[in-house]
């Protein structure tokens, strides 16, 4: 009797090992290269950005290469999981930050310039570095533009999917 509950046991443990696939499957860590599919959407559902059609997105986990609330929603992740996250704005692309907006007079845009609510300009900054901006609103005297990123400000739902991990 009991010999027989040792082949039991491991027709068991074999059957599980065919019944449960994933089972022990190697997790996304800090360090590997992965690929994902992904569809992110605002809190009214409105889709920003999504992969569907396209490449997964690739990239090195804990190299700081995307926010870091996708990041997070990736590590522990195996291959063909699915997953759905909120990132908060904290963990995506910050907060709105008012002293980011700013009042120009007309005098100082060029020119040849004529602006328009929603055109993305391209400032350098004293240290050289360029940064996008996006005209909020636009009269006789003053045009108002915004330097935050877009999607500051918001919590983000991403829909992954785990491709590969190299």
């Amino acid at each position: 009797m009991v010999k027989n509950s040792h082949i039991v046991l491991a027709v068991i443990l074999i059957l599980g090992a065919i019944l449960m696939p994933g089972c022990g499957a190697a997790q996304a860590k800090n360090g590997n290269t992965v690929q994902v599919d992904y569809t992110g959407k605002l809190a009214d559902g409105t889709v920003f950005d999504t992969s569907v059609g396209r490449e997964p997105l690739e990239f090195t986990l804990g190299a700081g290469q995307l926010i870091p609330g996708f990041e997070k929603a990736v590590l522990g992740m195996k291959v063909g999981e699915k997953k759905t996250v909120t990132i908060p704005a904290d963990e995506a692309y910050g907060p709105h930050r008012d002293e980011q907006v700013v009042e120009l007079s007309r005098e100082e845009l060029p020119s040849d310039l004529t602006p328009q609510v929603g055109q993305q300009l391209v400032v350098t900054q004293q240290d050289g570095r360029q940064i996008i901006v996006v005209i909020t609103e636009v009269s006789d005297e003053t045009v108002t533009i915004d330097a935050n990123h877009p999607l500051a400000g918001k919590d983000l739902t991403f829909e992954i999917e785990l491709v590969k991990i190299q």
